[in-house]
């Protein structure tokens, strides 16, 4: 995947994560509070930041590839988060999803819209059949907002994630492109 494959729903710009975002970035990702349920400690300082936003472009070049993409609000060009398809297993046409927003865009929607273009690329253009996701089980808005897209609950895994010092249970969710709902319409996704 050399060509970053930029998205755009009616109030988002899905693009490339970028040096410059560093700073906003860094202000997402330090904030404690919106990190709490990311499964990794927030990161210290714009070098950081920058380590994040280059791995991620490095994804695309791994024998298991994945795309992270910016989540821009189209209003204002500020950036509100990230969400992301990763560990792709070619062979078994799965992957894992993974996403976080900044405390100020929550509740508005904006994560559901995304989460629905990026579902949809990749069941067409990944020809995915699978997408997992891993939650801590006390993270309600991220358990709802799966839910919204069509994934089930297929298990509980014990101390499975390790960030701010300790163990973490998580869930385990799947959707399938079966019975999937990554169409605007919340019917299941055809190719």
């Amino acid at each position: 995947m050399s060509h970053f494959p930029a998205l755009e729903t009616d109030r988002l710009l899905l693009r490339e994560i970028v040096i410059s975002d560093a700073k906003e970035i860094l202000s997402l990702h330090s904030n404690k509070q919106a990190m709490r349920w990311y499964g990794s400690d927030p990161i210290l300082n714009i070098e950081q930041a920058e380590n994040l936003i280059e791995t991620a472009a490095s994804w695309r070049q791994m024998p298991n590839p994945g795309t992270r993409w910016a989540l821009q609000s189209k209003e204002d060009g500020r950036l509100l988060g990230s969400c992301f398809l990763f560990k792709w297993n070619r062979g078994w046409n799965s992957c894992s999803i993974g996403f976080e927003l900044a405390a100020f865009a929550w509740g508005n929607g904006l994560m559901t819209e995304a989460l629905s273009a990026i579902l949809a690329w990749g069941f067409r253009h990944m020809e995915l059949n699978r997408i997992e996701a891993l939650v801590h089980p006390e993270n309600a808005a991220s358990i709802q907002l799966l839910g919204k897209q069509g994934f089930i609950q297929e298990g509980h895994l014990h101390e499975a994630g390790f960030w701010l010092g300790e163990y973490h249970d998580l869930l385990i969710f799947s959707l399938l492109r079966k019975n999937g709902t990554a169409s605007p319409n919340n019917t299941p996704f055809q190719p």
